[in-house]
């Protein structure tokens, strides 16, 4: 089993998924010989003595059903595929009396009418393999598993250990009625992965509601503290570092698929969509797509106003206003929220850097609308569609002469073998030169501007875009037949040095 990080830290962290998921979910023997000591006497009743602290966590426990309901109420009451409101909170949080249960259970059940959208749900669990830790937080833990016939998949839970039980615990000494409060937010991004479905937001394969004792006493079906699990498809956390020195094609689409994801989330089902916590450590990769993995803290109301000043958008180094509609709503204030951040997050490290000589204008039309907030997601998605076309159909090699490939001899149906590499920035690998082009025209420019340059081999590989992948050579031994690639070889010493 893989460890990441410090050995006795992880480690630890380990322990405690084996412990979660295998023990607490998946086997649900749990005991509750903790409850005298948090508060509660023998027979699971709360002690009159902590009834009064406990208006508070129950006032909280309310308020955060009220955040979630509204999300649900569009759903439509019992509609097929989509969770029924009533089946997911029976009935108001009430507050219990010294010798009643914490009252009835504000969850998502196997009964809520969920299995329409999910996959999967807690018998997907029984063979469960934990692998290694994806992620934690202040709230949430997120584990890279294997399931039943070795699927892949990322279980996220809340995190017993995280800094926002802690800090519940400390204030109320109220494990179970603490965990309830703790895994609204799982609850939360739960609802909203059924709702908001798109190619860029991480797909929900199903979730499990195991009660923490096994449901193994009677009566415990009904009682609070059940575990929360969101059975996820598996994505790689987005390495920006890594991003920063891959080809501007990878860097390109990362912006594209968020600007799909930002125009999809200013006209959801739900709403326009605000991301509050927005950084690129709530996105991942999954097969060479850009996915939004954590949504727990997206609200799906535009701030209400009563005049201009209320819809002021602050960030650390600019400020932006919108005017207060007729209505009492700051309109456009969350698309503009989420496109800034775009901006200064993902547009400014990855879009401009080493972008091709015929799309520079574009980038940077795009760089200045965005920064100063002059479009809004209609009109940026538009312009990143058009780069795309462009640069997909080598529209924006028109000034390259065809005439170029005339110092080249070319041999169909070969490769080279015994290559000689040279590596050059920004390559699809590490060890040689891979770059993407057009055609054959592209890759002889770029050849041309290489010094160590001699031979260029285009192969039937292909990026997302469609384009080729060329490999650059300072030499070879011999050729090989290969009826999908194709070798060229300069016929004498290299010319003047060529704009690409």
């Amino acid at each position: 089993m893989p460890l990441m990080g410090n050995p006795l830290c992880a480690a630890a962290l380990l322990a405690f998924v084996v412990i979660s998921v295998l023990v607490s979910l998946l086997i649900g023997s749990l005991q509750h010989g903790s409850k005298a000591k948090s508060g509660y006497v023998s027979n699971g009743t709360l002690g009159e003595e902590f009834a009064p602290r406990h208006g508070e966590l129950i006032y909280q426990l309310n308020e955060r059903r009220k955040e979630i309901m509204p999300l649900l109420a569009t759903a439509g009451q019992g509609s097929r595929g989509q969770p029924s409101a009533s089946s997911l909170f029976p009935q108001q949080y009430q507050p219990p009396a010294a010798d009643s249960d914490l009252g009835p259970r504000s969850e998502l059940t196997d009964g809520s009418g969920l299995t329409g959208v999910d996959e999967m749900g807690c018998d997907s669990l029984v063979d469960v393999r934990a692998v290694d830790i994806l992620g934690s937080g202040y709230t949430k833990l997120v584990v890279r598993v294997f399931l039943s016939e070795d699927q892949p998949a990322a279980l996220k839970f809340v995190n017993e250990q995280g800094s926002d039980m802690e800090k519940c615990l400390q204030e109320f000494e109220d494990p179970r009625g603490c965990y309830e409060l703790v895994s609204y937010k799982l609850k939360k991004e739960i609802v909203l992965l059924q709702r908001l479905q798109h190619p860029n937001i991480i797909k929900l394969r199903g979730h499990c509601m195991e009660d923490a004792g096994g449901g193994e006493e009677e009566g415990e079906g009904e009682r609070g503290g059940g575990r929360v699990t969101a059975i996820l498809e598996q994505g790689h956390p987005l390495q920006m570092i890594q991003l920063l020195q891959s080809p501007w094609e990878e860097r390109f689409k990362v912006c594209l698929d968020l600007v799909r994801l930002l125009h999809f989330l200013s006209r959801s089902p739900l709403g326009s969509v605000a991301l509050l916590d927005f950084q690129p450590r709530q996105f991942v990769t999954v097969s060479g797509e850009l996915k939004l993995t954590d949504l727990d803290d997206a609200t799906v109301e535009e701030p209400a106003c009563q005049t201009d000043a209320d819809c002021t958008l602050q960030f650390p180094h600019r400020h932006f206003s919108l005017p207060c509609s007729a209505r009492g709503v700051c309109e456009g204030l969350n698309e503009k929220r989420n496109l800034y951040n775009a901006y200064r997050y993902f547009f400014t490290y990855l879009l401009p850097h080493q972008a091709p000589p015929g799309l520079t204008h574009l980038v940077d039309h795009i760089m200045n609308s965005t920064g100063e907030l002059r479009a809004d997601i209609n009109q940026t998605l538009e312009a990143f569609e058009h780069i795309l076309l462009l640069y997909k159909s080598g529209l924006h090699l028109d000034n390259l002469p065809p005439s170029i490939l005339k110092d080249y001899t070319v041999m169909h149906g070969m490769r080279t073998s015994g290559s000689v590499e040279y590596r050059c920035w920004l390559s699809y690998t590490h060890q040689g030169c891979v770059l993407s082009v057009h055609n054959a025209t592209e890759a002889a420019s770029i050849c041309n501007s290489h010094s160590q340059c001699t031979t260029f081999c285009l192969t039937g590989e292909r990026t997302w875009s469609g384009r080729h992948l060329a490999s650059f050579y300072s030499g070879f031994s011999s050729l090989v037949p290969d009826g999908m690639s194709e070798v060229y070889l300069r016929k004498a010493s290299p010319p003047e040095t060529a704009t690409v």
